[in-house]
């Protein structure tokens, strides 16, 4: 499919023309100067707009799409909008709902959801018989936990303002992690992978076995990293400081913050990393600290998200400054030796990024943590996420429901734990079948010990594994007072332990507690009717609980040994009220795998 992408800035009109198989661009549209002498620039040819305006400009220059295009056919239209609150979590296809969802959220991005919205409302109208998708910024980092997500701020203020953090440039981010992983020939949920995205915006996600676990952004783009003209971090109480003292209007404020500082308030002279560079060699000093608090802060955030994740595999570098500079990647990557990650100051140096040539690493060969630079491409990330929903939502459904089965917190044990807990030798009993095909639930049951508090009577399932594994809930997690990451079953590693207690002594696990990341079990010739692979991530959505909702990062598990079955925690069916007997639809697939071995085509 050729897809138009548009993204529609506050000054700015940026479009392009994506075969979304090859990434090929058929036609590119920048549009500079809106609101003041707008000039057109179609691939080679300028042209300039008789209005100025963003609705003006969007009525004169879209329409010249088709006329540059040829015989190039257009398939849809994929919007970038940069925030989609809590109400967005996935693209969607766009229709009057979602234009009102969109208006509803600009309040938390007043300087572009409104426009990204007039681009929408414009383009419906001029290409009204093709599909329109909106990509959301913010919805890759919905996956972010609580503690990552939530404000020091009143319960009553946080809810009624939607005060979190959100995070942006998730389809950046997005992209680079997928492209990282297929460099390192693992698929994306094996990894963990710290994106930085460095440019006139700036942020760092921390990318845990594909999910987006932290980043740098928070409610608005204005957290986070030192950017071209935005403060980033900040102690809020200078805000009171010198709202007070210069006598500072909300307007001033934000004028202050998100235009006249970051890399322009430090060096004085230009939000350009480039000429920062350039004057910081010659002795200018405020541009030589620009340049040392930008890449100091950016280091920072590296060694805060490798502990957020208990590891690193690989550190990108992506964006206009990311993919760029060498100072840059060498200054943030000093002093990591630590976390096993070394550069290669001449491979760092010779790197130039190209569309045949999109990464390149700049780590030693002996690095354990690769360093990576990778071009990102984000208007051709939003043409593959634009044809996927359209495709989805123009196929016939006829994939069967799926169903559900809620489990309880267990364990699994290993034969030196049985043995420590039940007695040498000990050889575990079977009290009822599971679904599963050879697995059991156990007659034996154990104590696990917490910091704060203990259960009793936990369920052991059969038969024993090489590895100890505790699955449990959120609630069971903060009664007991530990720190349970959302896994796949068997990667325990850098997980808590905790002590068991059996009738014939005690055990400590060293690790192998988690919160077990909600998953289906699937035959092949399943996996073959959902028109999915293993480890594929995907969305079911469940409708018969009294509280109908769609559960989103679900993992798949192809096995021969398995049978068609949703396995999620008592939390989660609590959530949506859940009947006895649940099935789910499977109604979004973001088919990691598939992407991983297309992009190794590629």
């Amino acid at each position: 499919m050729n897809i138009l992408v548009i993204n529609c800035g506050s000054s700015s009109i940026k479009a392009a023309v994506v075969n979304n198989e090859n990434g090929n661009f058929l036609l590119t549209m920048l549009i500079e100067r809106v609101l003041d002498k707008p000039l057109i620039h179609i691939n080679e040819t300028a042209i300039d707009c008789p209005e100025s305006g963003h609705e003006a400009v969007l009525n004169f220059s879209l329409p010249l799409i088709q006329d540059y295009l040829g015989a190039h056919e257009l398939n849809g239209v994929g919007h970038r909008v940069v925030h989609g609150g809590d109400k967005f979590d996935a693209p969607v296809l766009i229709d009057e709902t979602v234009e009102n969802a969109i208006k509803e959220v600009s309040v938390l991005a007043p300087l572009h959801n409104p426009v990204n919205l007039l681009g929408i409302t414009v383009a419906r109208q001029i290409f009204d018989n093709l599909p329109h998708v909106a990509v959301f910024d913010t919805s890759f980092h919905q996956t972010m936990p609580k503690r990552a997500v939530a404000y020091a701020l009143p319960k009553q203020l946080r809810e009624k303002h939607e005060l979190r953090r959100y995070g942006f440039h998730g389809t950046s981010h997005e992209y680079v992690a997928e492209l990282a992983a297929a460099h390192l020939q693992t698929e994306l949920n094996m990894v963990r992978i710290i994106t930085c995205h460095l440019g006139s915006g700036a942020s760092v996600a921390a990318v845990e076995y594909g999910r987006s676990v932290e980043t740098s952004m928070g409610m608005t783009p204005l957290e986070g990293l030192i950017m071209g003209t935005r403060s980033g971090d900040l102690d809020p109480g200078i805000l009171l400081h010198i709202a007070r003292e210069e006598e500072l209007s909300m307007n001033d404020l934000d004028q202050l913050l998100n235009k006249k500082s970051g890399l322009l308030g430090l060096s004085g002279i230009s939000n350009d990393m480039r000429d920062i560079i350039e004057k910081s060699t010659v002795g200018d000093e405020d541009c030589r600290l620009a340049l040392q608090v930008f890449t100091h802060r950016l280091r920072k955030y590296i060694g805060a998200y490798a502990a957020v994740m208990g590891g690193v595999d690989a550190i990108v570098f992506t964006g206009g400054i990311g993919e760029n500079s060498p100072v840059v990647r060498h200054r943030a990557t000093q002093r990591l030796d630590f976390l096993g990650a070394i550069i290669n100051e001449d491979k760092n140096q010779d790197i130039k990024l190209s569309a045949e040539q999109p990464v390149q690493e700049f780590s030693m060969n002996h690095s354990r943590v690769k360093l990576l630079a990778i071009r990102t491409n984000e208007q051709f990330a939003i043409a593959k996420e634009a044809v996927r929903i359209i495709e989805e939502k123009t196929k016939v459904n006829t994939v069967p429901t799926i169903p559900i089965a809620v489990s309880g917190r267990h364990i699994h044990l290993t034969q030196e734990a049985v043995d420590a807990l039940f007695g040498q030798g000990y050889e575990l009993t079977e009290k009822a079948p599971l679904s599963q095909p050879g697995q059991f639930a156990c007659n034996e049951q154990v104590t696990i010990v917490g910091p704060k508090n203990q259960i009793e009577r936990v369920r052991v399932l059969g038969p024993t594994r090489s590895k100890n594994q505790l699955e449990i809930s959120r609630t069971d997690e903060f009664f007991l007072g530990v720190d349970a990451p959302v896994r796949a079953s068997g990667k325990v590693e850098n997980t808590p332990g905790i002590k068991l207690v059996g009738p014939n002594g005690a055990y400590v696990m060293q690790e192998g507690v988690i919160c077990a990341w909600r998953h289906i079990h699937m035959t092949p010739e399943d996996a073959q009717t959902f028109a999915v692979q293993d480890k594929d991530i995907v969305d079911v959505e469940v409708s018969n609980g009294l509280r109908p909702l769609t559960f989103g990062n679900v993992l798949v598990r192809v096995s021969p040994k398995y049978k068609l079955e949703m396995h999620i925690d008592t939390d989660e069916a609590n959530a949506a009220e859940l009947p006895r007997y649940s099935e789910g639809v499977l109604n979004k697939t973001e088919r990691s795998a598939h992407l991983l071995k297309k992009k190794k085509r590629h």
